[in-house]
């Protein structure tokens, strides 16, 4: 997954982890498998997976 933040700031909301781990847990009944989610900022990202937050 990716979006990205008009703000400038890639740094998750607390919003952005809740609703990642949300569609996580009910994409794997499914058999979807989320491998990361990356937020986009102005002069960087941030990979939630990377911050151990997935």
């Amino acid at each position: 997954m990716v979006h990205n933040h008009p703000s400038g700031d890639p740094t998750p909301s607390r919003a952005d982890i809740d609703m990642t781990k949300t569609i996580v847990d009910t994409a794997k009944p499914l058999g979807i498998t989320v491998h990361d989610h990356i937020i986009i900022g102005k002069d960087r990202h941030v990979s939630l997976k990377g911050l151990r937050l997935i």
